[in-house]
């Protein structure tokens, strides 16, 4: 009796993860990060009543020019994953890193123009 196991030879090597697998699953990691901010815009732009949560910042917008803002946000968001998984599967690491930082530095601008003119 041999105390040898009869499993064959292991294969250490790597598994080959092709572009479009990565891209499929950036997209759906996309996907599941905008889920709430999705589901809110659709939300926002559905219900009348909305315009009230954000007091007097949009008192003096139509409710048309309110409710196309959110659809079209959206839409936007709904468009995001699909991109992220074109970009991921398509596009070389130098230009998806560049990609990334200026989306870092537009996120960036977000943030200070809304402290600076939203309150």
């Amino acid at each position: 009796m041999s105390s040898k196991s009869k499993q064959g030879p292991k294969n250490d090597e790597p598994a080959n993860i092709s572009r479009g697998n990565l891209g499929w699953l950036a997209g759906l990691i996309t996907m599941v990060v905008i889920a709430f901010p999705l589901s809110a815009a659709i939300a926002y732009a559905t219900h009348p009543a909305t315009r009230t949560l954000f007091g007097s910042h949009l008192s003096n917008t139509s409710a048309v020019g309110f409710s196309l803002f959110w659809w079209v946000l959206a839409l936007l968001l709904i468009a995001l994953p699909f991109l992220v998984g074109f970009g991921v599967s398509k596009l070389s690491s130098r230009w998806l890193s560049i990609l990334g930082g200026i989306l870092a530095l537009l996120v960036i601008a977000l943030i200070v123009l809304g402290q600076l003119f939203a309150f």
